[in-house]
């Protein structure tokens, strides 16, 4: 989970990218899933226009076998490239992971409760 928010503040889209299952499902308000390639899009948009950072309190996390969840409060900050006006949303995300084959946790489903969460249009 630390990994995800460097790499998102870096803005590293393939370091995102591997921290994923292939058949991953983002869930977010008023949007439908979101797949590996609508994340991969969404990204690329929002991070064109401006830095994304994140700041997150994890307030459980349980595993069984090859199975993790964990549940967290995110805030997400988003301050536009040209200088405009930074916005910051906070919410509750519910993440499950597996064991890939070559023992790395991935990412698998996430529901993002964020306000804007899946809406690249919201910078």
């Amino acid at each position: 989970m630390a990994d995800w928010r460097r790499l998102t503040a870096e803005g590293d889209l393939n370091g995102l990218l591997s921290l994923l299952s292939d058949d991953v499902v983002f869930l977010t308000p008023g949007n439908p899933p979101i797949t590996k390639n609508d994340f991969a899009k969404g990204f690329r948009e929002v991070s064109a226009k401006a830095r994304i950072e994140a700041r997150q309190d994890v307030k459980e996390i349980r595993v069984s076998g090859d199975m993790a969840a964990a549940w967290s409060q995110l805030t997400v900050v988003l301050t536009p490239n040209n200088g405009g006006t930074t916005s910051e949303a906070s919410g509750y995300v519910l993440t499950v992971f597996h064991r890939s084959p070559a023992d790395t946790w991935l990412l698998a489903r996430d529901a993002n409760l964020v306000a804007g969460a899946g809406n690249p249009d919201r910078v």
